[in-house]
């Protein structure tokens, strides 16, 4: 399984510091290129590897973390998306009536043709998402929704290994319009920092 974070603005920092925290290899992409970000890159860690938009979607699993406004220009650098799977962590203050209605990871799933699509890591802020989710003897906790329940599944695994306990929220109809930023508006669950405790 290899992965890859497209996008290297805040989010995609953030996560970044979380495989590398963990000594992960992941593929770090933006549609610029690798080279005039690679100090960045390598200021993080050995295992955060710069590369072209067209290398980094080869990934199995790709987190997107660019500006919501990008994500066309991304769904481009594959006809098809199936096989892969697509983590969403953008958030947009677009309204849902310019979305169809639908939550924005909804407008993903369609855009990335055949990709599995699973919101997350995208309800706390950059800082404290990059930071050791590991916080008073518990782990700070990532929402995850998907109508994939394999996907939703595989990546909730990727959260453990990365350090987080993770909560499915279901569909991405139901609990991923709790995690969906709205215009003005947020979902209940957005900016809400939890940590869990192990039994």
């Amino acid at each position: 399984m290899n992965y890859a974070i497209v996008g290297f603005g805040k989010i995609g920092h953030a996560l970044a510091k979380a495989f590398a925290r963990n000594g992960i290899e992941v593929a770090v992409a933006t549609t610029r290129d690798p080279e005039s970000f690679a100090a960045d890159a390598a200021a993080i860690g050995p295992t955060i590897i710069p590369k072209t938009l067209a290398e980094a979607v080869k990934a199995d699993i790709i987190f997107l973390a660019v500006r919501f406004e990008s994500h066309p220009e991304v769904a481009k650098a594959l006809h098809n998306w199936k096989g892969k799977t697509v983590i969403d962590a953008m958030n947009t203050q677009a309204p849902l009536e310019q979305l169809g209605g639908r939550p924005s990871s909804a407008f993903i799933a369609k855009v990335f043709t055949g990709a599995r699509v699973v919101k997350g890591f995208n309800h706390l802020v950059a800082a404290v998402l990059g930071q050791d989710p590991a916080v008073h003897g518990g782990r700070r906790v990532v929402f995850l929704a998907s109508d994939d329940d394999d996907a939703a599944a595989e990546i909730g695994t990727l959260a453990e290994k990365l350090g987080f306990a993770h909560i499915q929220l279901g569909r991405l109809s139901e609990g991923g319009l709790l995690v969906h930023a709205r215009g003005k508006s947020w979902g209940h669950l957005i900016f809400k920092d939890l940590i869990a405790f192990d039994r």
